[in-house]
C-alpha cells in the first residue's frame, strides 16, 4: 500500500494517528456490512456487487454474506497478474463487510410494509455513504473489487470510469439473471453514493500534521469512488 501522502508531514500524521485509522477502518467496514443488509431487506434494488452477491446467494443456498466474502477473495487473486497490492483494509475488507451483512440480517426483521421499506433504503445509502467515507480516509487501501478496477485502468490505459461502468454492468447484468434485485434503489444508489462518499471522506479525513487542515487520501485515482 502506498503511503497516504507524498510529504513527509503527512506521512508522520498518518503514523501519529493509527489508532483513529484503524478505529475507522473497522468501523467503516461493519457499517458497509450493516448498510448492504439494510437495501437487502428494502427489497427496492442494490448496489451492484450486491446485486451479483445476491444472485449468486439464491442459486447456492449460501447467505449473501458468506457469497461476499467467496466473491472478495476470488477478485482479489485477480489482482496478481494486474500486479496490485493490496493493503490491511484490502484484506479486512473481504472479512468484515460479509460477516457483518450476515449479522445485521440476522437481527433486523423482515419488512413488508413499503412505508418501512422506503426508510430502510434511504437510511441504507447514506449509511453507505458514510461507511466509504470513513473507510478510504484511515487510508489502508482500497477494496478489492475497487482495486480490480483501478488495476484494469494501468493495465490497459483506459479510463477508470469506463473500466467501473464496464465491470458494474456485467456484474449487475449477471446478478440480476440469477435472481438479484434491482429496482429504484439501484439506480438512486448509483447517483447518490458519488456526492455522498466525497462528503463524508472529508468529513472524516486525518489532520494533517502541518497545519492542523484535513487531506483527502491520496495515492489512489481521484476519479473512482472507492467503493466495494
Amino acid at each position: 500500500m502506498r503511503q497516504a501522502t507524498t510529504t513527509r508531514g503527512h506521512t508522520l500524521s498518518a503514523q501519529g494517528h493509527l489508532p483513529r485509522r484503524l478505529t475507522q477502518l473497522y468501523a467503516g467496514l461493519a457499517l458497509y456490512g450493516a448498510s448492504s443488509a439494510l437495501l437487502v431487506e428494502a427489497g427496492l434494488g442494490l448496489e451492484p456487487w450486491n446485486v451479483l452477491h445476491q444472485g449468486l446467494a439464491e442459486r447456492t443456498g449460501l447467505t449473501i454474506g458468506v457469497v461476499s466474502i467467496i466473491v472478495g477473495a476470488a477478485v482479489l487473486l485477480l489482482w496478481i497478474p494486474l500486479r496490485q497490492r493490496p493493503g490491511l483494509g484490502t484484506v479486512s475488507n473481504v472479512f468484515v463487510v460479509g460477516v457483518a451483512m450476515d449479522g445485521t440480517l440476522a437481527l433486523v426483521p423482515a419488512a413488508q410494509a413499503l412505508t418501512v421499506r422506503i426508510p430502510l433504503l434511504l437510511a441504507g445509502i447514506l449509511l453507505n455513504g458514510a461507511a466509504t467515507g470513513l473507510y478510504i480516509a484511515a487510508r489502508f487501501g482500497p477494496g478489492p473489487r475497487d482495486g480490480l478496477m483501478t488495476g484494469l485502468h494501468r493495465r490497459t490505459g483506459r479510463s477508470i470510469r469506463l473500466m467501473r461502468t464496464a465491470v458494474e454492468v456485467a456484474v449487475v447484468v449477471t446478478g440480476f439473471a440469477l435472481g438479484g434485485t434491482i429496482g429504484v434503489g439501484t439506480l438512486l444508489y448509483a447517483v447518490s453514493i458519488g456526492p455522498l462518499a466525497q462528503l463524508f471522506l472529508r468529513l472524516f479525513a486525518l489532520p494533517s500534521a502541518s497545519d492542523g487542515s484535513t487531506v483527502v487520501a491520496a495515492g489512489q485515482p481521484r476519479r473512482a469512488i472507492l467503493r466495494r
